[in-house]
């Protein structure tokens, strides 16, 4: 089998994310380096070796690998085809410097809930136009993350506050069309990103993403209807561009916005 190297890398519109690296090698292994970043890594095949201050470690099925910025590691693979891997790389925004150590003490997660949010994750990372769905994702992941490093300091999961997701939801009706960033909408109504990620989704059932594409949706079929082409739709509703309206209209609708139209 001869040897493959495949990437792709790009950076999103997304705080905290540095870049996004997905590769597939069969047999290329990384010497001894560091990264100024944080590495949360998944593999979806084959597997991956490393050594991190000194330790071996592993990536098993569900693992969810998680290396601190400036700690020396390398990588190589650990099976016969080699392996496919999705990687983040996230500044001291999203975890500070206090999870260093405990990273170093057990970089490896076995954790199946924050291994298909990462999955999840990484789906709307190549996505243009759904960044707020990956800021959210993204902040309820970092949560997970510091509770499951620093168990002793995870907080409760604070019931619904329909007060501020009354308000969260004004902010999304005001701006359904140009959109918010999730950092914004919390300082607007002084929350933490994460409990308004899920004071919202407990008071409504619906997370704010999915709230702000339903709307945008509901607008663009009335737009249909009165005959705009779905190109300018797609412009006048917030989307992205026309597949970015297609995908979440066909999702919600069941057709496409062509085939809507023409009924």
């Amino acid at each position: 089998m001869a040897p493959q190297r495949e990437i792709s890398a790009w950076r999103p519109g997304v705080p905290g994310v540095v870049e996004v690296f997905h590769a597939h090698y069969t047999e290329y292994a990384y010497p001894m380096h560091v990264h100024d970043a944080w590495t949360l890594l998944i593999v979806d095949d084959g597997a991956v070796r490393y050594d991190l201050d000194r330790h071996q470690h592993g990536t098993p099925h569900d693992t969810v690998s998680l290396l601190p910025p400036h700690v020396p590691h390398n990588g190589a693979p650990a099976t016969a085809d080699g392996f496919r891997k999705r990687v983040l790389y996230l500044d001291g925004s999203r975890l500070g410097d206090d999870l260093i150590g405990p990273a170093v003490d057990g970089p490896d997660l076995v954790d199946p809930v924050l291994r298909r949010r990462v999955g999840q994750l990484h789906t709307a990372l190549t996505r243009p136009g759904d960044e707020l769905e990956a800021d959210s994702r993204l902040t309820l992941i970092a949560e997970r993350l510091r509770g499951r490093l620093r168990p002793s300091a995870r907080r409760d999961i604070p019931r619904a506050d329909r007060p501020l997701a009354h308000r969260l939801r004004e902010l999304l009706d005001a701006r359904w069309v140009e959109g918010i960033a999730l950092d914004e909408a919390a300082l607007l109504v002084h929350a933490h990103p994460a409990h308004l990620v899920r004071a919202f989704s407990g008071a409504f059932g619906i997370a704010p993403h999915q709230y702000l594409m339903a709307r945008r949706v509901d607008r663009a079929r009335r737009l249909l209807l009165d005959g705009c082409p779905p190109g300018e739709v797609a412009a006048a509703t917030g989307f992205y561009d026309q597949s970015h309206l297609t995908r979440h209209f066909r999702r919600l609708v069941g057709v496409t916005p062509g085939r809507y139209a023409r009924s």
